[in-house]
């Protein structure tokens, strides 16, 4: 055994942390290839492939295309009869974010600035994670710890998509403990756990226009032998209906919940027209509406909002309308015992720290955008740790006192079903060199695919998750306090009286024109927005 401060380091813990560093480059070229895949939102093929032969490799059985998805899965790997310990990978990116691993603004080779490109990143996140899982596999294979790691592949985490099916399809109903990471996106929450306030609600849902009888449009009742002659009045059709729905619900989006609450609601026009030449109205339109609220009565009030803009937008252009759901997901639930088992861990990992080769991409960049290179380019934050407690204080400034939730991520899914903790590890951002300055987006984007930047989170993230494994499978005392609190928070676990349900009651929103990388006569992986010079 070893000491850190009066912290006591067990063999099993210092093993967690040799096995992260021998395979600290194996770790790396993971997040590399998942990092250069740069897959959207439920078309992660090469992806989900990826680490479901990687899992078969290391000893796991999965189940591919879990709960119905196709870029999901659900890996296992048992050493006798113990605990169940779960965790899970993202790996979809986002459309509009091609970055390069660069220190220039540039799209990765031959693709789009407009193809998908991981902006959290949740390339890192997973390998993060996955690594955590595979170092305590380790440990319990070296001293027989018994136990059952369950391994989740969580597709379209940008739409909240996978986490709601698997909850309502019974995945997670056999867990006794969960562990969510996520690279850090916002101050305090860095390198820390979350305390009180967890993730809030989201709600998405999709709008379909279809123009299916335009030869009634103002019918005039003339002897035209041409139902749909060129030359009548033409019906407006779904186009326009879209065009409405968006204009109408930007209108009444300050009459939807009240001001002094965090939320948002933003929209995404997902297919537009299908209209041909001559006087042939648009037939098919489609809007997306993603929905961020505190809870779930308001995630419903803004959605009866929505539907009668619908109502409306469809008969101002003589169209029909349906509403399809693509996500429910619930909010948080909070285990301080899982918060503070998890941060000591993290205390013993360390937060990530940049060194030289680090500081220098980091110099080079701001030299590129015109600015003086720093001595020490990155925020303080991201290399020192706040415990969870005072990361809440700082939380609550600005969140008015009757908002319990802010924010939005399905890990909350996990937290109904079994003790979670949601950790955050510091990821590479670098300080504003004068009072009001904001670096462009594609700054922390290119920083999350180079390396020297990167990994340090991988590497604690990775510690922190398998020392964190080992405690709830070597001390029952732990996992037992853990458990007892998810039972009085829900009134008496699943189905308690305080318990939330799954929300979902649809099925995988996967045949959706969600945006893709096609095989085309062009070459491999187009994207639908042709990359300059592509004829």
């Amino acid at each position: 055994m070893a000491t850190l401060g009066e912290k006591l380091i067990t063999d099993e813990k210092q093993m967690i942390m040799d096995w992260v560093d021998k395979n600290q480059s194996k770790l790396s070229n993971w997040n590399q290839k998942i990092w250069n895949y740069g897959e959207t939102a439920w078309r992660e093929y090469k992806s989900s492939k990826w680490y479901i032969k990687q899992l078969q490799k290391e000893g796991f059985t999965v189940e591919e295309a879990s709960g119905g998805m196709p870029t999901a899965f659900c890996a296992t790997w048992q050493n006798g009869d113990g605990p169940v310990i779960a965790g899970y990978a993202e790996y979809d990116a986002v459309p509009g974010n091609c970055q390069a691993a660069d220190t220039v603004e540039r799209p990765r080779n031959g693709l789009s600035k407009y193809a998908g490109g991981h902006t959290d990143p949740h390339s890192a996140l997973g390998i993060g994670s996955f690594g955590g899982f595979l170092a305590a596999k380790a440990v319990m294979e070296k001293f027989d710890i018994k136990g059952k790691l369950k391994f989740f592949g969580e597709p379209a985490e940008k739409v909240r998509g996978s986490k709601p099916i698997h909850a309502a399809k019974g995945y997670y109903d056999d867990l006794d403990a969960a562990i969510s990471f996520h690279p850090f996106y916002m101050l305090p929450l860095c390198n820390t756990t979350r305390w009180n306030t967890h993730c809030a609600v989201a709600y998405s849902v999709m709008y379909t226009f279809t123009c299916d009888e335009p030869e009634t449009w103002l019918s005039s009742g003339d002897d035209s032998p041409i139902p749909a002659s060129h030359a009548s009045v033409r019906a407006p059709g779904a186009t326009d209906a879209v065009v409405q729905m968006y204009t109408l619900s930007k209108m009444s989006r300050e009459h939807m919940l009240p001001h002094n609450l965090g939320w948002s609601v933003n929209e995404t026009i997902l297919n537009a027209g299908q209209a041909t030449a001559d006087n042939i109205p648009g037939q098919m339109a489609q809007i997306y509406y993603f929905i961020r609220v505190p809870d779930i009565k308001m995630a419903e009030d803004v959605v009866k909002v929505l539907d009668q803009n619908a109502e409306s937008a469809a008969k101002s252009a003589h169209c029909n309308w349906k509403k399809e759901w693509i996500t429910k997901s619930r909010a948080g639930l909070e285990n301080h015992t899982m918060a503070t088992v998890t941060y000591e861990n993290l205390e013993i990992a360390g937060p990530p720290k940049f060194e030289r080769d680090a500081i220098k991409v980091a110099q080079e960049i701001q030299e590129n955008l015109g600015l003086e290179p720093m001595e020490e380019p990155y925020l303080d934050e991201v290399e020192n740790l706040i415990p969870p407690e005072e990361a809440e204080k700082k939380i609550r400034e600005t969140i008015p006192g009757i908002q319990r939730h802010f924010t939005s991520d399905d890990y909350t899914e996990y937290c109904w079903h079994a003790p979670t903790v949601r950790l955050y590890i510091g990821r590479p951002a670098l300080k504003s060199p004068k009072p009001g300055y904001a670096y462009p987006a594609w700054v922390m984007n290119a920083l999350g695919g180079i390396r020297e930047c990167i990994d340090p989170m991988i590497e604690s993230a990775s510690k922190t998750i398998g020392m964190t494994i080992i405690d709830l499978l070597t001390k029952p005392e732990v996992l037992k306090q853990a458990q007892n609190e998810f039972r009085e928070r829900t009134g008496g676990g699943i189905k308690g009286s305080e318990w939330q349900e799954p929300l979902c009651d649809y099925e995988p929103p996967i045949h959706y024109r969600w945006p893709e990388y096609v095989t085309t006569a062009r070459g491999k992986d187009q994207w639908v927005i042709p990359a300059e010079g592509d004829k």
